[in-house]
């Protein structure tokens, strides 16, 4: 082994230093709050790996979340999307980034936290209003103004975004910024919980 692959092994090992990688790390929040951005770059920081539990109903259902809600409805998504979530827990220990309303649902809140460890990743109104607007593939946003909308999701699933095990905040600017931020969270967490 040469001295840079054993000085880049310790240096990954200081990295992960009391950092739970024992259980799922589920990341929990409104739509636009970056999670499956982040996400991918927690998994990688922690040799980890990552899945998107939107991107995974959309493959179990052979359509897109959109369609899903325009075809059967908000209640049947929710139900797949709790068999999806269900499914990515019961694997070998991995990121994963849910879909705003996941945590919102009291069943499958019960099992992210009986069986994943979970980070509310937040923003401020305005940040998600701009990243909300560079697609229109979110469902919920078509049904008004969508900064009234996001105001509204925001006051009502706050208490319960507040239930996670961790609450870090996203803003504008580097995405590494902010994986930072939940790497310092996640190893005070193993810290106290150790």
């Amino acid at each position: 082994m040469s001295k840079h692959s054993k000085q880049t092994g310790s240096k990954q090992a200081n990295v992960l230093a009391d950092i739970p990688t024992n259980k799922t790390i589920v990341l929990v929040g409104l739509m636009g709050v970056g999670k499956t951005t982040v996400g991918r770059r927690l998994a990688k920081r922690l040799g980890m790996g990552f899945v998107d539990s939107d991107h995974e109903i959309e493959l179990a259902a052979g359509m897109s979340v959109g369609d899903i809600f325009d075809t059967y409805g908000e209640e049947d998504f929710r139900s797949g999307e709790r068999r999806v979530i269900a499914r990515l827990l019961d694997g070998k220990p991995q990121v994963v980034a849910t879909g705003g309303g996941a945590f919102i649902n009291a069943k499958t809140r019960a099992m992210i936290k009986s069986a994943g460890l979970s980070i509310w990743l937040d923003a401020d109104i305005d940040v998600l209003v701009e990243r909300t607007s560079r697609r229109d593939t979110r469902p919920l946003l078509k049904q008004g103004d969508p900064e009234t909308i996001l105001r509204k999701l925001a006051e009502e699933r706050a208490p319960l975004y507040a239930e996670a095990d961790l609450k870090v905040t996203s803003s504008v600017g580097p995405h590494e910024k902010v994986v930072d931020h939940m790497l310092k969270a996640l190893r005070k967490f193993g810290q106290t919980n150790a």
